[in-house]
């Protein structure tokens, strides 16, 4: 079958059943999006396909017909996406490892809604957890996105 990925196209020799984290992670490399709990339920494995955030771990990846973006591919000509920039600036991340998928959803929001509220974070982001509980950082650092004040 053929997918493509963060603007590049391959071609997979996978079972259509294949869950799209496995395809990414063990067929193609792109280890950006995490394994968490396989349930859908942490958000660890969120993508971004046609604008909407996606639990690759409940996506058989021959169900995919559109682009796949990853955290792999948000960073253009080495310069750091809006919502990675606000996350530094925010000191977001603490053991990281929701991190991809958080941000990744974000993305997504911020796409769809580019000047969300408090009311419209918690509601996007309530499908990404975080055992460190980042949540006020994580809100900060998307309004700062938001702002275009990532950065500075």
């Amino acid at each position: 079958m053929n997918i493509t990925v963060n603007g590049t196209a391959h071609v997979l020799e996978a079972e259509a059943d294949m869950p799209l984290l496995w395809a990414l992670r063990d067929e193609l490399k792109i280890l950006g999006p995490k394994f968490g709990c396989g349930a859908g339920l942490c958000g660890a494995c969120t993508v971004i396909i046609d604008g909407q955030a996606v639990r690759a771990c409940q996506t058989p990846v021959g169900e995919v017909a559109s682009p796949v973006r990853t955290i792999d591919g948000l960073t253009a000509g080495g310069s750091l996406h809006p919502v990675q920039q606000a996350w530094l600036d925010e000191q977001v991340a603490q053991c990281g490892y929701c991190q991809a998928g958080q941000i990744m959803n974000a993305v997504a929001l911020l796409e769809s809604n580019p000047n969300p509220t408090d009311a419209d974070i918690d509601e996007a982001m309530s499908g990404n957890l975080c055992r460190c509980g980042t949540y006020p950082r994580i809100r900060a650092a998307i309004h700062r996105a938001a702002s275009g004040q990532a950065g500075a």
